[in-house]
């Protein structure tokens, strides 16, 4: 009989929802276990195969753990705010609110039909006015810190869908990550939160995290945390002094031109009248420029001179000033010292514009006079560098650094590469800043008895380059609750990694009124034990998360330092090699496939693909042996309808209780029963898959076993399939006799370690490393008895016989190698 997956799945999830079987009882901690994929953004109306690749897999380690005893805990929710519902609404005149709402019933319905073991209790999504009434309570609480704050800086503007960009949210070729354009650079007025205050404690954090390497690297590098020196340079002619960071202090009698960024507002002060014309027509060819493009390793360096100079604090020298795009007026002082002989970006730009280059640390092993053919970065004998001449570089740095700051020049410093979290967009579809803006007053806060601010429906959204809020007078048009004046409201709203930086502690009870979230709930159910989403989101939404967290615990939220304590990233599915795309017409729709096979099948045939944390390679015809063994095992479980209660079996046996046939048949099962469990906990599906595979082709000889272990491989068999396949797990479960649900009543087996215990091995013959022969001994056999056996080989003699023996190794238990001649 085929396996009827439509009325089977139908069946089971009404069944779990009736019976609300994964409502979970947050009272009880006793082996707890928060289990959470990254929330769905609901851009779609329906379910791609990345969203299945990131939300099945998951689920079916929820389901795993779930089975093993533990309080699992698995909501749900939706990023509902953003760009992509806006953008939509834009093109088709449908309103975000409605596109986004018809969205989340369509993937709500999809993901019920996946079988996934989610908490609908706790559903939330962020679009709604008891939801982003928080996010702008936050912002308040940030403000009165001094954390949220304004100022006029130099942005990134995506001017197809006209609004700012973080600089996380850029693309490596400058394109924006949501539509390609190319990012221009824009002066605007926009509110950030100050991350940068706490990136020590996100540096110190990435040590008590069980996280990927490569994504704690990620977030190391984007903080950027350098030590060095901070030199004072004067400039001459004024009462002006420039400060520059440096970690190379040892190289400052190297310097031979400065670099200022070329918006710092000093570059039109110093420049001199002959230089203005050019240094004004280099400021205007890079407005255009985004960050990355400025600072690319690849890209041709250019600047121009100002014509003024600074003074070297170490030796008096005269240096010139230049501009160049390479430095940012948002990162460190925006002024650089250059010292070409020893760094690799100053070498080329002086080479290019015939600036002198000076050695002051001499490289090992070579002379004064040897010219540099390139700049030489590391340790060294100082050179050139007056009364520091023949000391180690690496002994300078700290020499000369006590010196300038002795002298009153300089300082020891730490420079950081993190910029402040820039949370303004020129959207209507986001969370209204919490700000009125009166010209008696000032900056207003609104009282947080006020909030939320509401979004309002009524707004004309097509970007004109400002925000769409500022066009609704009712909205933006109030009066100042300090002063009683006509004011305005903020027309911004909130970057939305402000949405999901706190939305795992609002799932613990989303319908809590009393606050932002419920804090004893949060300290008992955070940080989150395992987290699961893309790899992407490693410089942007897990370190604005790890920000806010840390503030909520500074003001007495949460009591946990971390809010996610286990990381895992899926990999990505492509087709026919590629990432799947509209365009290319490769896009595999998850539905078609369900209605073919099932969900289980679909579900599982993901994880069969390849190693989670990689993805694969998506194949029409490699979903048809999922579906095979899909179906080989629904028809050996309903060829033993009634086993469990007709032929009940026992927890344990003995091994010699057994003929060979049942031998076999009981040391698999529970080798395979080892192995799902340790493939599963480690997110190793692919190979949880394939051992149930191999255990369905052993139990080919089930009809030779007694009963009773026939009932023992098949229960244990249904309780392994359960969390990969869930509605074909409960079934075979059921059609054993067994009256409880699997998932109402979960049950784990315990692995006899006895029966892991291997009584013959085969052991490999090599002769003049080939393999010849392979014997099968008894586990352990003496060395003797394997000489003698090897060599009574009819295939090892064939090689042997007649040559003179040179050598004999023998590996117990694995190999056993000869070399003839």
């Amino acid at each position: 009989m085929k396996y009827p997956f439509q009325e089977v799945e139908s069946k089971w999830q009404k069944f779990w929802e009736g019976k609300k079987i994964y409502k979970t009882d947050l009272s009880k901690t006793d082996k707890k276990l928060y289990c959470l994929v990254m929330f769905i953004y609901p851009s779609a109306a329906k379910m791609h195969i990345g969203h299945w690749y990131n939300y099945g897999p998951t689920d079916s380690y929820a389901r795993f753990k779930k089975l093993q005893g533990f309080n699992v805990f698995e909501p749900i929710g939706y990023d509902a705010f953003g760009l992509p519902a806006e953008n939509y609404a834009i093109k088709t005149g449908v309103h975000p609110q409605d596109s986004t709402l018809k969205n989340i019933a369509d993937i709500k319905e999809m993901v019920k039909r996946m079988g996934g073991m989610y908490d609908w209790d706790s559903e939330l999504m962020t679009c709604t006015p008891d939801y982003y009434k928080w996010n702008q309570w936050l912002f308040l609480q940030l403000y009165k810190k001094g954390l949220a704050y304004r100022k006029n800086a130099p942005v990134n503007w995506c001017p197809s869908c006209q609004t700012v960009l973080a600089r996380e949210q850029v693309l490596s070729d400058g394109g924006c990550e949501r539509c390609n354009t190319t990012v221009e650079q824009k002066n605007l007025t926009q509110w950030f939160f100050k991350i940068t205050d706490y990136a020590d404690e996100l540096l110190d954090g990435l040590n008590k995290i069980d996280w990927p390497e490569k994504t704690k690297l990620m977030q190391t590098n984007w903080i950027g945390k350098s030590i060095g020196t901070e030199v004072e340079f004067s400039v001459e002619g004024y009462d002006e002094k420039i400060r520059v960071f440096t970690t190379r202090p040892d190289t400052l009698f190297g310097v031979t031109y400065v670099v200022f960024a070329p918006e710092k507002e000093i570059v039109q002060k110093i420049t001199k009248p002959e230089f203005k014309a050019d240094v004004d027509k280099y400021i205007e060819s890079i407005k255009s420029l985004t960050e990355i493009d400025r600072t690319s390793a690849t890209k041709e360096k250019t600047g121009v001179s100002t014509g003024a100079y600074v003074i070297n604090p170490i030796n008096g020298e005269r240096v010139p000033i230049w501009i160049a795009d390479y430095v940012l007026a948002t990162y460190g002082t925006g002024m650089v010292m250059a010292v070409p002989g020893h760094d690799e970006r100053d070498f080329e730009f002086a080479k290019k514009f015939g600036l002198p280059i000076r050695k002051v640390i001499l490289q090992p092993n070579t002379k004064v006079e040897d010219e540099l053919k390139e700049a030489y970065t590391e340790i060294g004998t100082m050179i050139n560098s007056g009364k520091y001449n023949g000391l180690r570089s690496d002994l300078g740095i700290e020499k000369i650094s006590k010196d300038l700051e002795a002298e009153g020049v300089g300082r020891n410093t730490i420079n950081y590469r993190l910029r402040d979290w820039l949370i303004s967009r020129q959207r209507y579809w986001g969370t209204p800043i919490p700000i009125i803006h009166c010209q008696r007053c000032g900056e207003v806060p609104v009282p947080e008895d006020q909030l939320p601010v509401v979004l309002p429906y009524n707004v004309n959204f097509k970007p004109d380059g400002g925000s769409p809020l500022a066009s609704n007078e009712e909205f933006v048009n109030v009066k100042c609750h300090m002063c009683g004046s006509e004011a305005r409201r903020d027309a911004d709203t909130m970057d939305t990694f402000v949405d999901s930086s706190w939305y795992y502690l609002r799932y613990l009870n989303p319908k809590f009124t009393d606050g932002m979230f419920d804090t004893n709930l949060a300290n008992n159910w955070t940080p989150v034990d395992i987290y699961v989403g893309g790899a992407e989101h490693a410089v942007m939404h897990l370190l604005y998360a790890r920000f806010i967290h840390k503030f909520l615990r500074d003001i007495g939220l949460v009591n946990s330092d971390e809010p996610f304590a286990k990381l895992v990233h899926q990999g990505t599915i492509t087709s026919q090699g590629a990432k799947m795309s509209k365009s290319k017409g490769n896009v595999v729709d998850p539905n078609s496939f369900i209605e073919s096979y099932g969900s289980d099948v679909f579900r599982m045939y993901l994880m069969f693909m390849g190693p989670y944390e990689l993805g694969g390679d998506w194949s029409d015809k490699g979903i048809v042996g999922v579906d095979r063994f899909v179906q080989r095992t629904y028809a050996l479980f309903n060829a033993h309808k009634n086993d469990a209660k007709e032929n009940p079996s026992k927890e344990k046996y003995g091994l010699n209780d057994f003929n060979e046939v049942e031998k076999s048949v009981y040391r698999k099962v529970n080798q395979t029963l080892e192995k799902v469990r340790t493939e599963i906990e480690h997110f190793r599906f692919n190979t949880g898959v394939a051992a149930l595979m191999e255990l369905l082709n052993e139990l080919k000889s089930l009809e030779e076993c007694r009963k009773d272990l026939q009932t023992y491989a098949l229960e244990r068999f249904a309780v392994m399939i359960s969390p990969l396949a869930p509605h074909l797990g409960e079934e075979c479960w059921n059609l054993l006799g067994n009256e409880k649900s699997l998932f109402e009543n979960p049950l784990c087996f315990d692995v006899d370690q006895n029966a892991l215990s291997v009584d013959n091995v085969t052991i490999v013959v090599q002769i003049n490393g080939k393999v010849r022969s392979r014997i099968d001994m008894q586990v352990n056999s003496s060395d003797v008895d394997v000489k003698r056996t090897v060599f009574a080989d009819e295939k090892v003699k064939l090689y042997t016989d007649g040559k003179q023996l040179l050598k004999e190794i023998y590996v117990p238990n694995k190999i056993y190698n000869i070399v003839v001649k």
